[in-house]
């Protein structure tokens, strides 16, 4: 046994083969890292489609309107348009949110030419996240979309390129809302060099990408479609590069690639001014309550330095988020010096915090003792904390269960949350008493547009393709839910308080109510211009003149005129006024449509291309017309003092008056003698009525009995299902206002001698 030879032991691999192993260890890791988190790409602007639309087609369009003897044209197009140039357009275009990946400025362009054959558009993306880069690329791109159009005095559509100031405040005090700014040219020396943003919370959710454990897994857990998230990371990192441009310094001294930001309007207008280019300013969503807190109201906006008469001249009254037209006497909440309480419901109106504690109180086991009521207060008045997060107070309680509360049940198509102190006949009706002892009055036009986030300009020719053409988007599975929204916890006895501190620091996307706005999202309005022409010039002169009126996305015909002794004066018109005022309104319903797109577009296109961009649906009218079946009036006499009552000057409905007949075009005379008895300033504006037709999310949360049933974005409804309603389609004019003038009143008629009426003799 001694002798026998002992086991070798095994050689300890050499120094120089233990280093070639951590280095091919470290090489196959960096390769594995690479292959998962390297090669995000810059979102390129795209290639715009260089095929011009045939003369034939241009002018058929033009015929088709032409159904009176009027000097002008109409001419429909969509000024609120976003690409993934925007970051919440992006966020949408990912695979985990059902998305189609990149849709770039130059797609926004192919679309207005091809598949919605619109005459003009602007592209509108949000300016908290459109680096200088983005932005040149942008001008560049709207540059290439009018090379396409043929003759610059007859093209076949117009691109106007504009950024949206995207404005958002935690509390009333501090909101003033989203507008548009959009210019008239495209040269280097017309438009600005850097967009124009926002601060605060819009543009922190604009420029950081959601928070959670799971975010640097995502390249891992979606591998397949992994570069689409690797790209939208290089577009993070592009933004957070940037630094800001310091305040206080004129326009033109600061440096090419900064972040500039206007804190407020008036901060934006000083801006504009210091640019000096021609631009229009149009505000948009003006009731939403998606993100405007509860109490706010238009008007710290009606002073002298928060507007620009001369830019800010229209406002936006429907678009895919719903319409921003009608007010309500109702509130979210009850404020009172720095207290604010919650409202009892009025009739067809049920506070959001009023239902908190309801909710609570059916969970009661004694509905009517004290402890219940003591719980059913702390809900309303925890809501009320979470302003516009107030539904996290109760964050075990399924969508469903909030019913229709914070909704305008009554009106046609309504933003969700809605908010009457931001509607368009709040902001004509109600004075600004800061500027001097006259009232101060907003003069602006009414437009409709899509407010689209998939480069789809005019969606609304055809209500199909919820999931394409709206913004219902949401995860696509359950468990990518729960990953950006937290299960919900189990069912309890009382309400969480909010502490509003926690609120600040929570990312913004993860504390609106996304679930129940899905059912809100409608495929867009339009814009309608009365032109003296296609050229781009013609246009922007009907914009400035306020002789525009909106759709909710079918192309219905209006004219609207006042009609004395000195002509007719449009839609928009100022006119100094004694008397007893005419006005007339013609109207002819939108083309029924046909299936598919004309052959045109699909020689244009090719069928990849059809598929990716019109979702091979185009518009594509045939010659019946439908139906307008009645035209509303309304009439507005603006506050002359501030306790003026504003239910009682904003008359909806005035008068209504029933379409008859079987001609296209319907033909309506209106008068108002009380013009001159009321001896003050009045505004009209009418609303033409289509036949109902079905339109998507027309329902909004389809409640009946109440039981409602929202139209969710995400996998609990297929993403073909269109969640069609029937809706009665229509147009807005703008208003026509007349000032009150005295010596204008014409006199009274003589009175004729009396007759003698003496006796005679037979």
């Amino acid at each position: 046994m001694g002798d026998e030879a002992k086991p070798t032991p095994p050689s300890k691999p050499s120094r120089r083969r233990r280093g070639l192993g951590c280095l091919a260890a470290i090489g196959v890791l960096a390769i594995a890292l690479w292959v998962t988190y390297g090669g995000g790409e810059h979102e390129a602007p795209g290639e715009v489609t260089e095929v011009e639309t045939p003369e034939v087609e241009v002018d058929a369009r033009t015929s088709a309107r032409d159904l009176t003897d009027s000097e002008t044209e109409i001419l429909f197009g969509d000024m609120h348009v976003h690409t993934t140039f925007s970051a919440d357009a992006f966020m949408l275009s990912l695979p985990l949110m059902g998305g189609e990946g990149a849709h770039p400025p130059a797609d926004a362009c192919d679309f207005a030419r091809y598949c919605s054959g619109l005459d003009f558009f602007a592209l509108t993306d949000h300016a908290e996240a459109l680096t200088p880069e983005h932005w040149r690329e942008s001008v560049e791109s709207i540059r290439r979309c009018n090379a396409v159009a043929g003759d610059p005095e007859d093209p076949d559509m117009v691109a106007f390129v504009g950024f949206e100031w995207s404005q958002v405040g935690r509390v009333p005090e501090e909101h003033y809302g989203h507008k548009n700014v959009i210019f008239r040219d495209l040269a280097d020396d017309e438009v600005p060099t850097r967009p124009i943003g926002a601060a605060g919370v819009v543009a922190n959710a604009m420029r950081l990408p959601a928070n959670g454990w799971w975010v640097p897994l995502v390249p891992i857990m979606e591998f397949p479609d992994r570069n689409r998230y690797l790209d939208l990371a290089t577009f993070f990192r592009e933004n957070r590069a940037l630094e800001a441009c310091p305040r206080g310094v004129d326009v033109h001294d600061l440096s090419p690639d900064c972040r500039e930001v206007a804190l407020t309007p008036a901060e934006l207008f000083e801006k504009l001014d210091q640019w000096g280019f021609p631009a229009l300013v149009i505000p948009h969503g003006t009731t939403w309550g998606f993100y405007t807190p509860p109490g706010y109201t238009w008007d710290k906006q009606n002073t002298d330095a928060q507007d620009d008469p001369e830019r800010q001249r229209l406002i936006e009254v429907y678009s895919g988020h719903g319409n921003s037209e009608e007010y309500r006497p109702w509130r979210a909440v009850t404020i009172e010096g720095e207290s604010q309480s919650c409202p009892e419901p009025s009739e067809g109106y049920e506070p959001c915090c009023h239902r908190a504690g309801e909710i609570i109180r059916g969970r009661c086991d004694d509905p009517q003792s004290a402890e219940c009521e003591r719980r059913v207060q702390a809900a309303r008045d925890n809501y009320l904390v979470g302003r516009v997060a107030g539904h996290l107070s109760l964050p075990d309680v399924e969508a469903e269960e909030w019913g229709d509360c914070g909704q305008c049940t009554d009106c046609f198509n309504p933003s969700f949350n809605f908010r009457p102190a931001g509607s368009a006949q709040y902001v004509l009706a109600r004075g600004g008493f800061e500027d001097g002892p006259e009232a101060r009055h907003h003069v602006l036009g009414f437009i409709a547009s899509s407010d689209n986030h998939t480069a789809r300009p005019g969606t609304g020719y055809k209500e199909m393709n919820r999931y394409y053409y709206t913004e219902s988007r949401g995860p696509r599975t359950r468990e990518w839910r729960e990953r950006v929204w937290p299960p919900r916890p189990p069912v309890e006895p009382e309400s969480r308080a909010l502490d509003p501190e926690w609120l600040m620091e929570q990312a913004p996307f993860r504390i609106v109510e996304l679930e129940r706005q899905a059912s809100f999202f409608l495929t867009g309005g339009l814009v309608a211009v009365h032109s003296t022409g296609r050229a781009r010039g013609a246009i922007w002169d009907a914009l400035q003149r306020r002789q525009t009126y909106g759709t909710s996305g079918d192309r219905i015909l209006l004219w609207f005129d006042l009609v004395d002794e000195a002509g007719e004066h449009p839609m928009g018109s100022e006119v100094p006024f004694g008397g007893t005022p005419t006005f007339r309104v013609r109207a002819a319903g939108s083309f029924e449509q046909r299936e598919g797109c004309p052959d045109h577009v699909v020689d244009a296109l090719g069928p990849e291309r059809l598929e990716n961009v019109c979702r091979n649906e185009c518009w594509y009218p045939s010659d019946h017309r439908r139906r307008i079946t009645r035209i509303e009036v309304v009439r507005i006499r603006p506050q002359v003092s501030e306790g003026e009552d504003l239910e009682a000057l904003i008359e909806d409905t005035w008068r209504t008056y029933p379409c008859e007949g079987s001609g296209d075009v319907c033909t309506v005379e209106i008068t108002d003698p009380e013009f001159t008895e009321s001896g003050r300033d009045a505004l009209y504006y009418v609303r033409a009525i289509q036949e109902p037709t079905m339109a998507v999310n027309a329902g909004n949360l389809r409640c009946e009995g109440g039981t409602c049933q929202p139209c969710w974005g995400d996998f609990r409804n297929p993403m073909s299902e269109d969640c069609l309603s029937e809706n009665e389609e229509r147009a807005w004019s703008s208003p026509i206002w007349l000032r009150f003038d005295a010596a204008l009143v014409p006199p009274p008629p003589e009175e004729e001698p009396a007759a003698d009426l003496e006796a005679t003799d037979p």
